[in-house]
């Protein structure tokens, strides 16, 4: 009956460029990295990215490795600081869009901000059409309505998990759209100016 290796032998193997040794260890622990992930987002598709961001560090830092007594601790270590770091960024990220979104508004008195919130808000109308008949009822109930999670849960008949999923989900893709339209920048830079006027 063969011996099966122990993650701490794994870790001495990976540390020597092992590279069965590393898949190993992906195979071990890459579904608790995984669930951890996707309990933190509630999103499949940021659990994914620090998934992949955690066992590349792993790699890429595998000749720096200290001495480790419990290896899975120390990859959801690695996980964890991952998951912090683009939690932090897109609060960060979801903080200028609400901004953006809020410096848009057609009520601005100065004629030049009416323009661009003109133009912004048709860019950000055309992103809103590409989404799902669900995913727009669900950021016009939130948006533009003020309604709470548990509202539009409600109001809809979703579970609240639902919703906060949907609503990561439609800001992640306005926010990509908005960045490919190089817009997001431009209003930023633009209110800047403003506020230093």
């Amino acid at each position: 009956m063969p011996v099966m290796i122990t993650d701490h032998d794994l870790l001495k193997k990976l540390k020597e460029g092992n590279e069965p040794a590393f898949r190993e260890l992906y195979a071990r622990f890459s579904r608790q990295v995984l669930a951890f992930a996707y309990h933190m987002t509630h999103s499949s598709i940021d659990a994914e990215d620090i998934l992949q961001e955690t066992f590349l560090r792993l790699w890429t830092g595998r000749e720096q490795l200290p001495e480790v007594l419990h290896v899975g601790n120390y990859i959801f270590t690695i996980a964890r600081n991952k998951t912090v770091d683009h939690l932090r960024k897109v609060s960060l990220q979801q903080r200028l869009l609400d901004q953006v979104w809020a410096n848009i508004s057609e009520s601005s008195n100065e004629l030049e901000l009416q323009l661009e919130a003109r133009e912004s808000n048709t860019l950000i109308r055309q992103a809103l059409a590409q989404l799902s008949p669900q995913q727009q009822t669900v950021f016009r109930l939130s948006r533009q309505q003020g309604l709470s999670h548990e509202e539009i849960s409600r109001q809809l008949c979703l579970s609240k998990s639902r919703v906060k999923n949907l609503l990561v989900e439609i800001l992640k893709y306005l926010r990509t759209y908005l960045s490919q339209h190089s817009l997001l920048l431009l209003i930023l830079y633009l209110l800047a100016a403003t506020m230093l006027r």
